[in-house]
């Protein structure tokens, strides 16, 4: 070891036995009661295309196929999932770690909001705080026996995806993106995130992709024609969907009842999932 050691292998060149008996992976073991089979992020490019509500949707519709699924909201700084479940009450821990909340489906969920006094109190914390507290739900959680764990990250390639990417197991990512051509642009970044870390992709969902007239069923895309097709051609993406602007699904979110919508859009990123 080097008598000016900063302790961080990853900014050094020296050959020393300290940086030989580093562990290989940066994988954070989980609770010793958890017992998670599949690990799926669901990412975006920016902010504001509805990732927190394909989130919740997709775990519904999995856990009506008969899959115990579990939530975890990695949007430490803008925590939603609580909300469209109606949820309000609180998490517990006891001496073996935190106890998550369960729905009424069963889904169970931990978010930062769940800990706060107030759910709109801002969580003014740095990029380092939040990380560590997505270990914290990774490592504290007794999550105990779930099929599906859905990552509710926040958007962008910034600390806490990079802290999922590397410390959790993840099977896969699912990229949630909107017609906007901005969007199609960003959500690339989120893309070629994935291949560099190794992750593989394993949906591409285009929310807000039109409107449905309830009088003469026409479909209008107010925020723009799709590039879905394109950006899943390129990055190599085969299980797609397009979730139309719906208000009585939004209603719904905003009354905390997600639980009693039924998104058939999503059957096919399904049956993806099922054949990880």
């Amino acid at each position: 070891m080097s008598d000016n050691c900063n302790y961080d292998c990853g900014s050094c060149g020296e050959d020393c036995p300290s940086r030989n008996s580093q562990p290989k992976d940066l994988f954070f073991p989980p609770n010793a009661n958890s017992h998670v089979k599949k690990v799926i992020g669901v990412v975006s490019g920016k902010g504001g295309v509805g990732k927190s509500l394909v989130t919740s949707l997709i775990s519904v519709a999995m856990r009506l196929r008969g899959h115990s699924i579990a939530i975890m909201d990695a949007d430490v700084t803008g925590p939603s999932i609580p909300k469209v479940f109606g949820i309000r009450s609180k998490l517990y821990s006891d001496e073996t770690g935190i106890m998550p909340v369960t729905s009424e489906m069963g889904i169970k969920l931990v978010s930062l909001n769940l800990l706060l006094s107030n759910d709109t109190d801002p969580v003014v914390w740095r990029g380092p705080i939040i990380a560590g507290m997505v270990e914290q739900f990774w490592s504290d959680v007794q999550w105990g026996d779930v099929d599906y764990m859905f990552v509710d990250m926040p958007p962008g390639t910034g600390d806490v995806p990079l802290t999922v990417f590397q410390s959790l197991p993840l099977n896969g990512i699912l990229v949630i993106t909107s017609p906007q051509e901005l969007v199609g642009m960003i959500v690339e970044k989120s893309v070629n995130m994935a291949k560099m870390m190794k992750i593989p992709l394993l949906g591409l969902i285009e929310n807000m992709s039109y409107f449905k007239c309830d009088q003469c069923g026409k479909e209008h895309h107010i925020f723009g024609e799709s590039h879905l097709e394109e950006i899943a051609e390129k990055a190599g993406i085969t299980a797609t969907a397009r979730l139309p602007i719906d208000p009585l699904m939004a209603s719904s979110c905003d009354k905390g009842e997600v639980e009693t919508v039924r998104c058939q859009e999503l059957d096919k990123i399904a049956e993806s999932l099922e054949n990880i």
